[in-house]
């Protein structure tokens, strides 16, 4: 595959099959969808990158925001509940249920994306997703057995009843995602946000990523104009100015990177930015074997790509369809070694959920510890 510059740069992803096309679509007429955090609750969300286990939930003048969370979570929960209804009956409809394939579902940086450029896993049928919420309600319908996905789309994932395990995650990454703004707007850090519009996809990484920064600067959600957009949809509109500021990860961060466009601020010291490895519970009762291989690949061949980085940049960049450079500066700061679920990874994932709960942008707490599950832990160490 020859691989090219995206022009406009930022990448049309696109499914490897049909039925992964189908579920990205719910994805978006779901409340992943783009909406603003007056109507929904899901961008405003955010990822834990850096909030260790034994941080304490978010408090202080964050969690008094009394007025806009409660609107954002009946939005949340209308759009949640609509888009795992619509494909909760199409399930038995997903290819490769009963097959000896593994339906793996991907995001076209994460981790998995090497493992498919490498051809490593030959019994798996790929299925590629634009952003975690999307993956997660596939994996509901039953049209993959296992993805990837950043901190945040778990939590929304389980309040929205939607089941899995989580069995897999990384070191933390709080490099790879990033408020940007334009230089020439004059922001000299997060409180000039005050009352700016800010773009960020709901419920990825960076929706907790956006929690932790309003706590850390004294603000409520109320401080600020929250606008949900997809990458692609937030792009242009950071372009052409119809925000004053994009929360984003890489590769959209690294593709954004110019003259004239600043990195506001990261998560280092906000947030842990891991990914995890989420599975269904009928593919462990089914294919354990198969996960379990597929896991040694997966870990084998992230190993191989941070020893030789060079190499992983040439197999990257035609796979996700952007330059060499790009895609080393992306690679440089966000590939990270996989690892083990711990006591203390289910601690800091709580921390984030009962983070979510308090803001009110789930409608209860949810137990993540419970859905943490070790059987694999050996594979990543």
């Amino acid at each position: 595959m020859s691989h090219r510059t995206l022009d406009p740069p930022h990448p049309r992803l696109r499914s490897d099959d049909a039925t992964a096309r189908r579920w990205q679509d719910s994805g978006r007429r779901s409340d992943y969808g783009t909406r603003r955090s007056t109507d929904d609750g899901r961008r405003p969300a955010a990822t834990q990158r850096s909030d260790d286990a034994g941080r304490p939930r978010p408090t202080g003048p964050i969690l008094r925001s009394g007025r806009r969370p409660r609107t954002l979570l009946a939005g949340l929960l209308v759009l949640t509940l609509a888009a795992t209804g619509a494909i909760a009956g199409c399930g038995d409809e997903s290819a490769g249920a009963d097959s000896g394939e593994l339906l793996v579902g991907y995001q076209r940086f994460g981790g998995l994306s090497l493992v498919k450029a490498r051809s490593e896993a030959p019994d798996a049928k790929w299925s590629l997703f634009e952003s975690g919420p999307a993956l997660t309600e596939a994996l509901k319908a039953g049209a993959i057995d296992i993805g990837q996905v950043g901190e945040a789309p778990p939590v929304f994932a389980a309040a929205g009843k939607i089941k899995f395990r989580i069995i897999g995650t990384s070191e933390p990454v709080p490099q790879g995602e990033a408020v940007l703004v334009k230089e020439a707007k004059g922001f000299r850090g997060f409180a000039d946000l005050k009352g700016k519009t800010v773009a960020l996809n709901k419920g990825s990484n960076v929706n907790w990523l956006l929690v932790k920064l309003l706590e850390a600067h004294h603000m409520t959600l109320a401080d600020i104009n929250v606008k949900y957009l997809k990458p692609a949809e937030a792009r242009p509109a950071f372009d052409n100015d119809q925000v004053d500021a994009w929360i984003i990860w890489d590769p959209y961060f690294a593709l954004t990177e110019r003259p004239g466009v600043k990195i506001l601020a990261d998560a280092t010291g906000l947030a842990s930015n891991r990914e995890y490895i989420l599975v269904s519970p009928e593919a462990l009762e089914r294919k354990p074997d198969q996960i379990r291989r597929f896991l040694e690949t997966y870990r084998g061949v992230t190993d191989w790509g941070i020893a030789n980085p060079e190499q992983r940049t040439k197999i990257l960049a035609p796979e996700l369809k952007i330059d060499e450079p790009t895609t080393a500066r992306a690679l440089a700061r966000s590939a990270k070694p996989l690892a083990p679920v711990t006591p203390e990874i289910g601690a800091e994932l709580q921390a984030i959920a009962d983070g979510f709960t308090t803001l009110e942008l789930i409608p209860e707490r949810v137990d993540m510890v419970s859905l943490v599950d070790d059987r694999f832990g050996e594979v990543f160490r």
